[in-house]
């Protein structure tokens, strides 16, 4: 297969005048298919960018069982998360001995958890989207799939990803290479996410009745969340968009605890904001978000859900004897999930903590030191910079607020990365894949668990953060043979 492409991929990468032909193509295309975002500085105006590779990504054979190996096991996934938001026991054990201490958002997050839990829940169904973020870890014997983290608040890109497999057909079309388009997987996410959200509408009983999309002021990633929305349409499902403070002033529970907002019930509320401490610009936002909770709409995510999905609950997991706690009739999965697993190590107070701190500060190049945020805002921290931030805290209980992960080290391939202000040029690029899963959870049936498709990010080797929406990373398709 290598043999084959070579000649390609040298042709590609060597030759100006194709190059500069694929940038026009790949940038109609993205154009043509909605795969864009809008501009940092105007993000409610019209103007647009794309963001992605114009090559792709050509994975061998022995790569694609990984890639069939992250598919088979997000069904899994998504029961782990859906059992661990229902076990407030495990959920206070992992956070509030040590973690809500010295994290504020964390601590509001899980205080809104407990008086829920203390009012009794008032929607009896559950329900999440979910995206698992994997890369292939090089060892000796070949690469194996190991998690970086599991999202379950606002997992993006789920909607542009239905559309960049047609950008990349179109830049290999142009090279004449058209049996390798056709290797290029369909990947529906928009349909398989709108899916989860219309059936827990369903469930919830009222044609009258909206899905609310909580969205942010600055609404740059519209384009991702309207393919969903469009998706919602088509099932004749009706929808709403509104903010924070929209639902502040206007939204209400009447005495059955049905949500309201601008005199429209809500079934379903889809949060794409809130994940962030600075998307809660003030106490109003936070007695929106427990109004929300408290209500009767379907959460996606419930408070719960949420807490689920923070970095200290992903250490834990990695404890030993934790995850098979929640596949006690299973312990064949529970090997399966553990497997993906990179090194996670405690910063708590103690030895174990002191242990960990140690040795990222003799090597720090080997990890990654996470807080309890979302990994691809720039959160994360590497290398000197994990010094610089373990010494800043020494002697305190500031280190509680992160946990410390094994560096992933992939092996990195050849590639053009399309990005605004930046000039194309071949870069030695990694590759993050996504795995997303819808599940509904009626009482204690569990009445839909689906994997609904992938997510390819690639950067370059240089940059640490992976995010698309800062302009770091682009949204690719892995080519599979």
């Amino acid at each position: 297969i290598w043999v084959k492409l070579l000649p390609l991929l040298k042709f590609v990468l060597t030759n100006a005048t194709v190059i500069e032909n694929l940038v026009a193509v790949a940038k109609d295309a993205a154009l043509q298919h909605g795969v864009l975002m809008r501009i940092q500085e105007a993000p409610n105006s019209s103007e647009v960018r794309s963001n992605n590779t114009f090559t792709n990504n050509f994975f061998p054979l022995y790569v694609s069982s990984l890639y069939n190996q992250a598919l088979s096991l997000q069904k899994h996934f998504n029961t782990l998360v859906d059992r661990i938001s229902q076990d407030s026991e495990f959920l206070k054990e992992a956070l509030a001995r040590y973690t809500i201490e010295v994290d504020d958002f964390t601590s509001r997050l899980f205080k809104i958890h407990q008086q829920v839990l203390e009012e009794g829940r008032s929607s009896s169904i559950t329900m999440g989207l979910n995206r698992s973020d994997y890369m292939m870890d090089q060892r000796d014997d070949g690469p194996v799939l190991k998690q970086i983290e599991i999202n379950t608040i606002a997992a993006s890109f789920g909607g542009l990803s239905t559309h960049t497999p047609e950008v990349h057909r179109k830049t290999l079309h142009l090279v004449g290479r058209f049996k390798e388009s056709q290797r290029i997987l369909d990947n529906n996410v928009a349909a398989g996410l709108a899916g989860g959200l219309a059936k827990a509408w369903e469930l919830y009983g009222s044609e009258k009745a909206v899905v609310m999309f909580l969205v942010e002021d600055k609404q740059r990633n519209i384009f991702d969340q309207r393919c969903v929305e469009y998706e919602l349409w088509k099932r004749n499902v009706p929808t709403t968009r509104k903010r924070f403070d929209v639902v502040y002033k206007t939204g209400s529970l009447d005495q059955d605890k049905k949500l309201f907002v601008d005199g429209l019930e809500v079934a379903v509320v889809y949060f794409r904001n809130g994940y962030m401490p600075d998307q809660y610009v003030s106490e109003q936002s936070w007695e929106t978000r427990l109004m929300m909770e408290r209500s009767k709409a379907v959460k996606c995510p419930d408070i719960s859900t949420h807490l689920t999905g923070t970095k200290k609950v992903q250490q834990v997991l990695a404890k030993p004897g934790v995850v098979e706690r929640f596949f006690p009739e299973q312990p064949e999965v529970a090997q399966q999930i553990r497997a993906t697993f990179a090194g996670l190590y405690t910063l708590d107070q103690g030895p174990e903590g002191d242990k960990a701190e140690a040795m990222a500060l003799a090597e720090p190049e080997r990890f990654v030191l996470k807080p309890q945020r979302e990994g691809g805002g720039g959160n994360n921290i590497y290398g000197k910079d994990i010094v610089e931030v373990l010494q800043g805290l020494k002697g305190s209980t500031g280190r509680m607020a992160y946990i410390l992960m094994d560096k992933i080290q992939p092996v990195p391939s050849k590639n053009y990365l399309l990005r605004r202000d930046n000039p194309v040029k071949m870069s030695n690029c990694l590759s993050e894949l996504g795995v997303y899963g819808a599940y509904v959870r009626h009482g204690k049936d569990m009445v839909m668990n689906q994997c609904v498709g992938h997510l390819l990010r690639t950067k370059s080797n240089e940059d640490t953060d992976g995010g698309v929406a800062a302009g770091v990373a682009v949204l690719d398709n892995p080519v599979l043979f």
